[in-house]
């Protein structure tokens, strides 16, 4: 049983975990990282038992939704033994959720595992349907092996919901080849702004940054948007597409703060806790976890690190000093 729930300065309640189990990816996403990324050496990562003790420890102070992330997950050695330990939380009714994030290159691999481990859906990340522009964007990506394991997942029975990041000048003229293909393939569809975090190179994201305002204005000369009350725990505001019966959501970071509601932290491979997603304060849970067997010191050191969650992000586009906000990339935390 949980114990008492974990509650933010802010009143709200916190029951919304996402790890990052691996900072490394093979894709290359043009507004995640730079291309010649350094990584974290393998030795300071935590191993996927510590992973699994400290999901565990925040499923039993309160968090009913856990979400796997990168990098890209499927790439860490392994993971299916993670992934598979965190399904017993499922099984005792302690954990609602259990699903993971994903650019879908190993899915056709891991499709069918994923559906036996307890995972019923997942987010894939997909901002373009032209094979030529995929591999610009990705750098090292390659679609129809993407497409192929979209298939598979299909297949496996999971429910699939496409995030795609809305880049001026790259993908703002696909919005409605992007809704009409969710709808064939019966995905969701979520639009995300481009967020400032990381040096990514020469492509600056004052350039790459669409307010979704614009592209929302942009989809409704074509689609009818009615209004949900839909939710999945997430930042998404939703939308049914009323010509094709599928959901479509926006996320928006920059034009609406949607900090208000926010109920999720965020847990990094090397065990490094992120209150926010948009601010540089962190706590270290490593410490406490290699310190004693017991969980008492994790616990206290969740509990504090909850009571410093701050109000809001302090994500900014600024037009005079063209840097991150926030310097880490978004690979480090998972999104």
């Amino acid at each position: 049983m949980p114990t008492i729930a974990m509650l933010d300065p802010f009143g709200r309640t916190i029951s919304y975990l996402r790890v990052s189990v691996t900072d490394r990816c093979d894709f290359r996403c043009v507004y995640c990282m730079a291309e010649d990324m350094t990584f974290l050496p393998k030795a300071e990562l935590l191993s996927l038992e510590e992973l699994d003790r400290l999901c565990s420890t925040f499923i039993r102070m309160g968090v009913r939704k856990l979400r796997l992330t990168g990098g890209e997950p499927l790439v860490r050695r392994g993971i299916m033994t993670l992934i598979d330990s965190l399904g017993r939380h499922l099984n005792t009714g302690d954990l609602d959720e259990l699903t993971l994030t994903t650019n879908g290159s190993q899915l056709e691999k891991y499709a069918a595992l994923l559906a036996a481990a307890g995972v019923r859906r997942i987010n894939v990340s997909l901002d373009t349907l032209q094979a030529d522009k995929f591999t610009a964007l990705t750098r090292w990506g390659k679609l129809d092996k993407v497409m192929a394991g979209l298939q598979a997942a299909k297949a496996a029975g999971l429910q699939i919901k496409i995030n795609a990041v809305a880049l001026r000048g790259i993908n703002d003229n696909e919005f409605d080849d992007l809704i009409a293909w969710c709808g064939e393939e019966g995905f969701d569809l979520v639009l995300i702004e481009v967020m400032p975090m990381g040096e990514i190179g020469d492509a600056a994201r004052l350039d790459q940054y669409l307010p979704l305002s614009m592209a929302r204005a942009q989809i409704q000369r074509h689609w009818t948007l009615d209004e949900t009350d839909y939710r999945t725990g997430g930042p998404a505001r939703y939308y049914v597409v009323r010509e094709t019966g599928r959901r479509l959501g926006f996320i928006t970071p920059m034009t609406h703060n949607f900090c208000e509601s926010c109920n999720r932290v965020r847990l990094t491979c090397t065990g490094t806790l992120y209150m926010c997603l948009g601010q540089n304060d962190a706590a270290d849970l490593r410490t406490p976890l290699r310190q004693s067997e017991n969980d008492a010191l994790l616990e206290a050191a969740i509990r504090e690190a909850i009571a410093r969650k701050p109000k809001g992000h302090d994500f900014v586009i600024d037009r005079r000093q063209r840097t991150a906000a926030v310097p880490r990339h978004m690979s480090v935390t998972g999104g």
